[in-house]
Protein backbone atom coordinates (compact mmCIF):
# COMPACT_ATOMS: atom_id res chain seq x y z
CA UNK A 1 0.00 0.00 0.00
CA UNK A 2 2.82 2.68 -0.15
CA UNK A 3 2.86 5.18 -2.94
CA UNK A 4 5.35 7.71 -3.92
CA UNK A 5 6.00 10.46 -6.28
CA UNK A 6 9.48 11.33 -8.09
CA UNK A 7 11.13 14.42 -10.00
CA UNK A 8 13.78 14.15 -12.22
CA UNK A 9 16.01 17.10 -10.72
CA UNK A 10 18.60 16.93 -13.49
CA UNK A 11 21.87 14.85 -14.45
CA UNK A 12 23.51 15.65 -11.19
CA UNK A 13 21.17 14.02 -8.47
CA UNK A 14 18.79 12.20 -10.75
CA UNK A 15 15.32 11.00 -9.77
CA UNK A 16 14.30 12.44 -6.30
CA UNK A 17 11.36 11.64 -4.00
CA UNK A 18 8.76 14.41 -4.36
CA UNK A 19 5.98 13.07 -1.75
CA UNK A 20 5.80 9.50 -0.36
CA UNK A 21 2.70 7.15 1.78
CA UNK A 22 3.09 4.69 3.82
CA UNK A 23 6.63 3.85 2.59
CA UNK A 24 8.00 3.05 6.36
CA UNK A 25 5.93 -0.11 6.59
CA UNK A 26 6.56 -1.45 3.13
CA UNK A 27 8.12 -5.05 3.47
CA UNK A 28 10.97 -6.58 1.37
CA UNK A 29 10.51 -10.28 -0.16
CA UNK A 30 12.77 -11.76 1.82
CA UNK A 31 14.36 -11.18 5.03
CA UNK A 32 17.16 -8.44 5.64
CA UNK A 33 19.55 -9.64 8.16
CA UNK A 34 23.33 -9.76 9.00
CA UNK A 35 26.03 -11.44 11.04
CA UNK A 36 28.82 -13.97 9.97
CA UNK A 37 30.45 -14.01 6.98
CA UNK A 38 28.17 -13.83 4.40
CA UNK A 39 27.80 -15.01 0.87
CA UNK A 40 25.06 -15.78 -1.70
CA UNK A 41 24.21 -18.52 -3.61
CA UNK A 42 21.22 -18.30 -6.19
CA UNK A 43 19.19 -16.24 -4.70
CA UNK A 44 20.05 -17.08 -1.44
CA UNK A 45 21.85 -15.23 1.33
CA UNK A 46 24.51 -17.41 3.64
CA UNK A 47 25.81 -16.78 6.71
CA UNK A 48 29.05 -18.57 8.04
CA UNK A 49 29.94 -18.32 11.83
CA UNK A 50 33.03 -20.24 12.90
CA UNK A 51 33.19 -18.35 15.83
CA UNK A 52 30.74 -16.65 18.36
CA UNK A 53 28.88 -14.04 16.98
CA UNK A 54 25.15 -12.95 16.33
CA UNK A 55 22.09 -13.30 13.38
CA UNK A 56 20.55 -10.20 13.52
CA UNK A 57 17.62 -9.82 11.61
CA UNK A 58 16.30 -6.32 10.69
CA UNK A 59 13.51 -6.73 8.67
CA UNK A 60 11.36 -9.67 7.54
CA UNK A 61 9.33 -11.10 4.54
CA UNK A 62 6.27 -10.66 3.12
CA UNK A 63 5.80 -13.76 2.99
CA UNK A 64 5.56 -16.04 5.76
CA UNK A 65 7.42 -18.68 4.32
CA UNK A 66 10.44 -16.58 3.66
CA UNK A 67 10.31 -16.03 7.14
CA UNK A 68 12.37 -19.46 7.81
CA UNK A 69 16.07 -19.86 7.65
CA UNK A 70 17.92 -23.17 7.10
CA UNK A 71 20.95 -24.12 9.18
CA UNK A 72 23.81 -26.33 10.67
CA UNK A 73 24.75 -26.03 13.33
CA UNK A 74 27.80 -28.32 14.41
CA UNK A 75 29.35 -28.80 17.85
CA UNK A 76 33.39 -28.82 18.73
CA UNK A 77 34.49 -32.35 17.95
CA UNK A 78 35.85 -34.34 21.02
CA UNK A 79 40.01 -35.53 21.43
CA UNK A 80 41.15 -38.22 21.72
CA UNK A 81 43.16 -40.26 24.48
CA UNK A 82 46.27 -39.88 25.65
CA UNK A 83 49.00 -42.65 24.58
CA UNK A 84 49.61 -45.20 28.06
CA UNK A 85 53.14 -46.59 27.19
CA UNK A 86 52.40 -48.05 23.52
CA UNK A 87 48.80 -49.06 24.18
CA UNK A 88 46.73 -47.54 20.90
CA UNK A 89 44.40 -45.29 22.36
CA UNK A 90 40.80 -44.56 21.29
CA UNK A 91 39.05 -41.44 19.37
CA UNK A 92 37.20 -38.61 20.23
CA UNK A 93 33.42 -38.61 19.22
CA UNK A 94 32.24 -35.87 16.63
CA UNK A 95 30.42 -32.99 17.44
CA UNK A 96 26.77 -33.43 17.87
CA UNK A 97 24.94 -32.36 13.84
CA UNK A 98 21.87 -30.94 13.35
CA UNK A 99 20.27 -29.51 10.12
CA UNK A 100 17.12 -27.83 9.12
CA UNK A 101 16.04 -26.82 5.76
CA UNK A 102 13.19 -24.82 4.96
CA UNK A 103 11.61 -26.71 1.99
CA UNK A 104 9.99 -26.54 -0.13
CA UNK A 105 11.13 -22.83 -0.39
CA UNK A 106 15.15 -24.15 -0.04
CA UNK A 107 16.14 -26.82 -2.43
CA UNK A 108 19.42 -27.51 -1.79
CA UNK A 109 20.46 -30.88 -1.28
CA UNK A 110 20.63 -31.63 2.71
CA UNK A 111 22.07 -34.58 5.07
CA UNK A 112 19.95 -37.22 5.89
CA UNK A 113 19.38 -36.22 9.13
CA UNK A 114 17.65 -32.57 8.29
CA UNK A 115 13.98 -33.52 8.65
CA UNK A 116 11.16 -32.57 5.69
CA UNK A 117 10.55 -28.94 5.89
CA UNK A 118 12.62 -28.44 9.47
CA UNK A 119 13.61 -24.85 8.73
CA UNK A 120 13.48 -22.37 12.07
CA UNK A 121 11.48 -19.12 12.01
CA UNK A 122 12.91 -16.11 12.98
CA UNK A 123 11.89 -12.83 14.12
CA UNK A 124 13.14 -9.23 14.10
CA UNK A 125 15.46 -9.46 16.32
CA UNK A 126 19.27 -10.88 17.36
CA UNK A 127 19.73 -14.25 17.69
CA UNK A 128 23.15 -15.02 19.86
CA UNK A 129 25.44 -17.97 17.69
CA UNK A 130 27.54 -20.15 20.06
CA UNK A 131 30.51 -21.81 18.37
CA UNK A 132 31.84 -25.32 20.13
CA UNK A 133 35.67 -25.25 20.79
CA UNK A 134 36.71 -28.71 20.13
CA UNK A 135 37.83 -30.89 23.37
CA UNK A 136 42.01 -30.28 24.56
CA UNK A 137 44.05 -32.21 25.78
CA UNK A 138 43.18 -34.61 28.06
CA UNK A 139 45.88 -35.57 30.90
CA UNK A 140 48.25 -38.30 30.32
CA UNK A 141 47.44 -40.96 33.36
CA UNK A 142 47.75 -44.70 34.07
CA UNK A 143 45.54 -46.27 34.33
CA UNK A 144 42.14 -43.99 32.64
CA UNK A 145 43.53 -42.08 30.63
CA UNK A 146 40.92 -39.69 28.88
CA UNK A 147 40.19 -37.17 26.18
CA UNK A 148 38.38 -34.24 26.92
CA UNK A 149 34.63 -33.62 25.50
CA UNK A 150 33.94 -30.97 22.57
CA UNK A 151 31.87 -27.75 23.73
CA UNK A 152 28.03 -27.08 22.43
CA UNK A 153 27.06 -24.99 19.68
CA UNK A 154 24.15 -23.11 19.96
CA UNK A 155 21.81 -21.25 17.35
CA UNK A 156 18.66 -19.89 18.76
CA UNK A 157 16.39 -23.10 20.33
CA UNK A 158 18.64 -25.50 18.22
CA UNK A 159 21.89 -26.99 20.58
CA UNK A 160 23.86 -29.73 19.33
CA UNK A 161 25.85 -31.32 21.89
CA UNK A 162 30.02 -31.47 21.84
CA UNK A 163 31.60 -35.00 21.00
CA UNK A 164 32.33 -37.60 23.20
CA UNK A 165 36.17 -38.15 24.57
CA UNK A 166 38.18 -41.04 23.47
CA UNK A 167 39.67 -43.15 26.08
CA UNK A 168 42.90 -45.27 27.06
CA UNK A 169 41.67 -48.15 28.75
CA UNK A 170 41.60 -49.00 32.28
CA UNK A 171 44.20 -51.16 34.10
CA UNK A 172 45.70 -54.40 33.09
CA UNK A 173 44.02 -57.89 33.29
CA UNK A 174 40.55 -59.28 33.50
CA UNK A 175 39.86 -57.80 36.88
CA UNK A 176 40.66 -53.76 35.84
CA UNK A 177 37.73 -51.39 35.30
CA UNK A 178 36.28 -50.64 32.37
CA UNK A 179 36.91 -46.79 31.13
CA UNK A 180 33.93 -46.40 28.30
CA UNK A 181 34.12 -43.66 25.78
CA UNK A 182 32.86 -40.70 26.43
CA UNK A 183 28.77 -40.04 25.68
CA UNK A 184 27.82 -36.49 23.32
CA UNK A 185 26.75 -35.19 19.77
CA UNK A 186 28.73 -38.74 19.08
CA UNK A 187 30.23 -40.80 21.21
CA UNK A 188 33.88 -41.57 21.78
CA UNK A 189 35.75 -44.37 21.59
CA UNK A 190 36.62 -47.44 24.10
CA UNK A 191 40.08 -48.10 25.41
CA UNK A 192 41.98 -50.98 25.49
CA UNK A 193 44.11 -52.52 28.08
CA UNK A 194 46.24 -54.69 26.30
CA UNK A 195 47.10 -57.40 28.20
CA UNK A 196 45.79 -60.83 27.83
CA UNK A 197 42.55 -61.56 29.59
CA UNK A 198 41.30 -58.01 29.60
CA UNK A 199 38.06 -56.77 28.34
CA UNK A 200 37.46 -54.61 25.86
CA UNK A 201 36.42 -50.92 26.70
CA UNK A 202 32.89 -50.16 25.05
CA UNK A 203 32.48 -47.19 23.33
CA UNK A 204 30.44 -44.07 24.13
CA UNK A 205 26.76 -43.23 23.38
CA UNK A 206 26.09 -41.06 20.81
CA UNK A 207 23.06 -38.28 20.29
CA UNK A 208 23.26 -37.30 24.14
CA UNK A 209 21.15 -35.73 25.30
CA UNK A 210 18.87 -37.40 23.02
CA UNK A 211 17.27 -35.57 19.84
CA UNK A 212 14.91 -36.05 16.70
CA UNK A 213 16.25 -36.43 14.34
CA UNK A 214 19.57 -38.06 15.74
CA UNK A 215 22.59 -35.86 15.91
CA UNK A 216 25.14 -38.67 16.43
CA UNK A 217 25.97 -42.23 16.66
CA UNK A 218 28.17 -44.25 19.17
CA UNK A 219 31.35 -44.86 19.42
CA UNK A 220 33.30 -48.45 18.97
CA UNK A 221 34.89 -50.55 21.47
CA UNK A 222 38.06 -50.99 22.13
CA UNK A 223 39.97 -54.64 21.56
CA UNK A 224 40.38 -57.54 23.82
CA UNK A 225 42.87 -58.80 24.94
CA UNK A 226 46.48 -58.09 23.61
CA UNK A 227 45.35 -56.05 20.37
CA UNK A 228 46.73 -52.68 21.49
CA UNK A 229 43.79 -51.15 19.27
CA UNK A 230 41.70 -48.16 20.84
CA UNK A 231 37.78 -47.96 19.18
CA UNK A 232 37.05 -45.27 16.63
CA UNK A 233 34.59 -42.37 17.44
CA UNK A 234 31.18 -42.21 16.36
CA UNK A 235 30.50 -39.61 13.54
CA UNK A 236 27.08 -37.79 12.14
CA UNK A 237 25.90 -40.96 10.06
CA UNK A 238 28.20 -43.69 10.70
CA UNK A 239 29.70 -45.55 14.24
CA UNK A 240 33.07 -45.87 14.86
CA UNK A 241 34.10 -49.08 14.06
CA UNK A 242 35.87 -51.43 16.90
CA UNK A 243 39.75 -51.81 17.10
CA UNK A 244 40.68 -54.86 15.58
CA UNK A 245 43.91 -54.56 13.88
CA UNK A 246 44.12 -51.37 12.92
CA UNK A 247 42.62 -49.35 15.20
CA UNK A 248 38.89 -48.41 15.08
CA UNK A 249 38.26 -46.10 12.07
CA UNK A 250 35.88 -42.79 12.78
CA UNK A 251 32.68 -43.51 11.64
CA UNK A 252 31.30 -41.03 9.15
CA UNK A 253 30.00 -37.79 8.90
CA UNK A 254 26.90 -35.43 7.30
CA UNK A 255 27.06 -34.15 3.44
CA UNK A 256 25.06 -31.24 2.79
CA UNK A 257 24.82 -28.75 0.29
CA UNK A 258 23.75 -25.77 2.34
CA UNK A 259 26.81 -23.44 1.11
CA UNK A 260 25.90 -24.20 -2.16
CA UNK A 261 27.89 -27.08 -2.84
CA UNK A 262 28.77 -30.34 -1.06
CA UNK A 263 31.01 -30.41 2.03
CA UNK A 264 30.81 -32.74 5.13
CA UNK A 265 31.04 -32.06 8.74
CA UNK A 266 31.18 -34.32 11.86
CA UNK A 267 32.98 -37.16 11.17
CA UNK A 268 34.63 -39.65 14.36
CA UNK A 269 38.36 -39.67 15.00
CA UNK A 270 40.21 -42.84 14.12
CA UNK A 271 41.53 -45.10 16.96
CA UNK A 272 45.55 -45.03 17.80
CA UNK A 273 47.17 -48.48 17.41
CA UNK A 274 50.37 -50.51 18.09
CA UNK A 275 51.12 -51.42 14.68
CA UNK A 276 52.38 -49.34 11.51
CA UNK A 277 48.70 -49.52 10.09
CA UNK A 278 47.00 -46.48 10.27
CA UNK A 279 42.85 -46.22 11.08
CA UNK A 280 41.07 -43.95 8.96
CA UNK A 281 39.02 -40.88 10.00
CA UNK A 282 35.47 -40.37 9.32
CA UNK A 283 34.76 -38.09 6.63
CA UNK A 284 34.09 -34.85 7.88
CA UNK A 285 36.97 -33.41 9.44
CA UNK A 286 37.74 -36.81 11.47
CA UNK A 287 41.41 -37.03 12.50
CA UNK A 288 43.57 -40.45 11.45
CA UNK A 289 44.49 -43.00 13.78
CA UNK A 290 48.01 -42.14 15.03
CA UNK A 291 50.79 -45.28 14.98
CA UNK A 292 53.27 -46.51 16.99
CA UNK A 293 55.87 -45.26 14.58
CA UNK A 294 54.69 -42.17 13.63
CA UNK A 295 55.89 -39.24 15.42
CA UNK A 296 55.11 -37.62 18.54
CA UNK A 297 51.73 -35.99 18.07
CA UNK A 298 47.91 -37.96 17.16
CA UNK A 299 46.31 -36.21 14.32
CA UNK A 300 44.04 -33.19 15.28
CA UNK A 301 40.71 -32.89 13.95
CA UNK A 302 40.04 -30.14 11.27
CA UNK A 303 38.61 -27.01 12.73
CA UNK A 304 35.20 -26.03 12.05
CA UNK A 305 33.78 -29.15 10.93
CA UNK A 306 33.30 -30.86 14.74
CA UNK A 307 35.67 -33.62 13.56
CA UNK A 308 37.10 -35.61 16.45
CA UNK A 309 41.00 -35.94 17.81
CA UNK A 310 43.03 -39.15 16.73
CA UNK A 311 43.96 -41.83 19.15
CA UNK A 312 47.49 -41.88 19.97
CA UNK A 313 50.13 -44.55 20.78
CA UNK A 314 53.74 -45.17 21.16
CA UNK A 315 56.57 -44.66 20.84
CA UNK A 316 57.48 -42.15 22.31
CA UNK A 317 55.21 -43.07 25.05
CA UNK A 318 52.79 -41.15 27.16
CA UNK A 319 51.76 -38.67 24.03
CA UNK A 320 48.56 -36.37 23.57
CA UNK A 321 45.66 -37.27 22.04
CA UNK A 322 44.49 -35.72 19.01
CA UNK A 323 42.54 -32.50 19.53
CA UNK A 324 39.07 -31.69 18.89
CA UNK A 325 37.61 -29.87 15.89
CA UNK A 326 36.04 -26.83 16.18
CA UNK A 327 31.94 -26.51 15.38
CA UNK A 328 30.60 -24.20 12.75
CA UNK A 329 26.76 -22.24 12.55
CA UNK A 330 25.68 -21.38 9.18
CA UNK A 331 22.81 -19.90 8.11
Amino acid sequence: RGGLRIVYSGSSQGWVTATAGNDATMQPAFITATGGTESTSGDFKIHTFTSDGTFTVSKLAVASANNKVSYIVVAGGGSGAPSQGCVGTSGGGAGGFREGRNSPVDTYTASPLAAADSGLTVTASAFPVTVGAGGTAGAITYPNSKGVNGSNSIFSTITSAGGGFGTGGGAPGPSGTQVPGGPGGSGGGGGTCGNSGSSADPGGTGNTPPVSPAQGTNGGSGAAAAANNGGGGGGATASGTNGTSPGGCGGAGATTNITGSPVAYAGGGGGGNSPSYASTGGTGGGAAGKTRSSGAAANAGTVNTGGGGAGSSGTPSNTAGGLGGSGVVII
